[in-house]
């Protein structure tokens, strides 16, 4: 007989049955609860709530596991690349070497944007955060491919706009930057990989000669990867949920990238950054903010260390911690600031205070500082994040629409004034 759960309201039972993932994770199955019983369920933040079945993305927190269709991160971002993995995703399988050179070419030849979308540039403020840029501009490319909100497309016009968008986010984003700094554009070389372009977009100038560093371009595709999906995390349950309405890739993806912005989310590097150089100004002294971290009644908080997922290593951080290093040494960087979150890190896997709690340094915490070290600025650090969630959210976008899901439409307890009659204003 099927496992099955029993729910007992007002002296009746009501069976419910239990499902099991391949992985071996139980859920109770509540899809007829309302209808059988009149009632709903309450999960604030929906923590104990499984919105969808997945095959894309694996976490498990307690053991620190997390892997992409079955295959392992830590042997992805040692062996693969990001183009790889983003077709691993989106696709469901490691692609043979003649669907990686065709998904990379593909790429290749969209990566340039419409002339008009220069002109949008215009239109922002100066200081305008580059965020703020990069949710525009990706939907605003639902108006220069208005087919793509059909809700009946083909597998061929998915795959155009899955194509479209990975190759057009690259260059919006450099262009982000560019515009940002007062810079002038610079257009996408065919010639060159994924990450190699973006950074040539993001650093060349007409005046000199880039060069690129091989050793940069490992450590960017690593972060990509490490960051490419997360399960059923806010900025991709908010695409699945747009999505679910049949908005367009672009529309999703453009409010997944609102979410990331928020810096509960995808703001973390940033904050450690900020911290870290918080801390310099004060005089460098991280057994003072060690103390501060300790202390209930002190407001201070470490960024970067603990997760609300793991709760044991971030595996992700283990990987990037030695690309972080490798880096900051090939490049003969001697940052300040590194010193300051060794100092940290060395407390956090030695203290047992922050060993009883699992306060382990994320991948947040290591991410800003690789970023910092190839001249990335801070106000960009949520759009390299973006950067490398895409493959994931469409994948996530993909996988809803093949399923054919219904529209969410999560529930409420009201807790509002119950009926009264409405006064006229005089009688108030």
């Amino acid at each position: 007989m099927a496992e099955s759960a029993e729910i007992i309201l007002d002296g009746k039972s009501y069976p419910f049955p239990v499902i099991e993932g391949t992985e071996h994770e139980k859920a109770i199955d509540i899809a007829k609860l309302r209808d059988l019983t009149g009632y709903v369920t309450l999960d604030s933040g929906y923590k104990n709530t499984g919105a969808t079945k997945s095959a894309i993305t694996f976490l498990d927190g307690e053991e620190g596991i997390l892997r992409y269709r079955g295959y392992p991160i830590e042997q992805l971002a040692e062996q693969s690349s990001f183009i790889e993995v983003a077709y691993l995703l989106i696709y469901g399988k490691l692609p043979t070497q003649a669907e990686l050179d065709d998904f990379s070419h593909q790429i290749t030849k969209h990566t340039l944007v419409h002339e008009d979308v220069r002109k949008i540039f215009d239109g922002f403020p100066s200081a305008a955060h580059p965020m703020a840029i990069l949710s525009s501009l990706i939907c605003s490319l639902t108006a220069f491919y208005p087919e793509s909100v059909a809700p009946d497309l083909s597998k061929e016009e998915i795959d155009l706009n899955v194509i479209r968008l990975m190759a057009k986010i690259s260059t919006i984003a450099a262009w982000t930057y560019k515009n940002n700094m007062g810079h002038p554009l610079n257009y996408p070389r065919n010639d060159l990989d994924y990450c190699s372009n973006f950074l040539y977009m993001m650093f060349s100038f007409p005046t000199e000669k880039y060069e690129i560093d091989t050793r940069i371009v490992s450590a960017l595709n690593k972060l990509l990867i490490l960051h490419a999906d997360h399960e059923q995390n806010c900025s991709t349950s908010t695409v699945r949920l747009v999505g679910s309405a049949n908005a367009s890739l672009y529309g999703s993806v453009s409010a997944g990238i609102n979410a990331l912005w928020g810096p509960l989310h995808g703001g973390a590097n940033q904050e450690v950054l900020e911290m870290l150089q918080a801390i310099q100004r004060d005089g460098g002294d991280t057994s003072k903010f060690i103390a501060k971290a300790k202390d209930k009644n002190d407001s201070f908080r470490l960024m970067g260390f603990g997760h609300r997922v793991y709760k044991n290593f971030d595996p992700r951080a283990k990987i990037i911690k030695k690309a972080a290093d490798e880096v900051l040494a090939a490049l003969g960087i001697d940052d300040p600031l590194l010193k300051i979150a060794q100092e940290l890190e060395q407390a956090a896997l030695t203290d047992q205070y922050f060993i009883e709690r699992k306060l382990y340094p994320n991948v947040d915490f290591y991410s800003g500082i690789i970023y910092r070290a190839i001249g990335i600025p801070t106000e960009m650090f949520t759009v390299m994040f973006a950067l490398g969630r895409l493959p994931g959210w469409i994948a996530q976008w993909k996988e809803m629409r093949e399923n054919k899901e219904p529209i969410g439409r999560p529930r409420q307890i009201y807790t509002g004034e119950t009926e009264r009659n409405y006064v006229a204003i005089d009688q108030r």
